[in-house]
């Protein structure tokens, strides 16, 4: 009776072993690849409860969600021998578990492998200038040669971008006065087209003055208003006589209009 009882015993452990061993279970963003006596079956299980023959099968749990991928900082030198220091970052998910599995030895080693490689390789056929202001065709570049790369391992990269670069101090200082002259160039430019355009406004000016000799006058006087009331000592200026020729010509023409109408 003891013995038939341990034998019980040992039945009912060797079943819960059996159950919690064949027993599995794959979230929503996993899959189950299996290897059936070293063979990989066609069709990834998951996801929800799924069973297992113990010892005969083997299973290795591929996650479906997007990765990030941070690519360490490389040393680079730009087409215009520029020495700077670049890192980026990458995102990409798989979209084939088995070939993540079979393709190749280990996806994630491989993938930082083939980022870092094609960063540098990339970036030395670029300008420093291009670097810094073509930053999205750049991250493009990047992002199709690195996909195009990783598809045999059923690795889709979705985005690459570069991060930070590093440039020497020495180039920073060269790249700040180029920027402080530029920004002077343009100041000069524009208090050029400034003069160019009030001369302009000016020779309108002279021209209309030049017609009617009153308004030049009149230009003269607002000129003497205007410099009277800013300053506070006595103005003494010369006037040639020529400025009230006018004048003098209306008076006298008003003054023979009165004797001839006494007349």
């Amino acid at each position: 009776m003891a013995a038939a009882l341990i034998v019980v015993v040992v039945l009912l452990f060797l079943v819960v072993l059996f159950l919690v061993s064949a027993i599995k279970v794959a979230r929503e963003y996993e899959r189950g690849i299996i290897f059936r006596l070293g063979r990989l079956l066609p069709n990834p299980k998951g996801p929800g409860l799924f069973l297992l023959i113990p010892i005969v099968d083997r299973m290795v749990k591929v996650d479906l969600r997007t990765i990030t991928l941070n690519i360490p900082p490389q040393d680079v030198i730009t087409k215009d021998n520029v020495p700077v220091r670049v890192n980026a970052v990458a995102y990409f998910r798989i979209v084939s578990p088995k070939d993540a599995i079979v393709q190749v030895e280990n996806f994630m080693v491989a993938t930082s492998q083939i980022a870092q490689t094609t960063l540098r390789s990339v970036l030395g056929q670029h300008l420093l200038d291009e670097l810094l202001s073509e930053r999205d065709k750049i991250n493009a570049i990047l992002q199709e040669i690195i996909d195009e790369a990783t598809s045999p391992w059923g690795i889709k990269v979705s985005i690459v971008e570069v991060k930070d670069v590093e440039i020497p101090s020495g180039m920073q200082r060269a790249m700040a006065r180029q920027a402080e002259a530029e920004r002077e160039r343009r100041a000069k430019v524009i208090a050029a087209e400034g003069e160019f355009q009030a001369s302009e406004k000016l020779r309108e000016a002279a021209n209309v003055m030049a017609g009617n000799p009153i308004t030049l006058q009149l230009r003269f006087l607002q000129t003497m208003l205007e410099v009277s009331s800013e300053r506070s000592s006595t103005l003494i200026l010369p006037l040639p006589i020529e400025l009230f020729r006018p004048l003098v010509e209306l008076g006298s023409n008003s003054g023979s209009s009165d004797r001839s109408s006494d007349t």
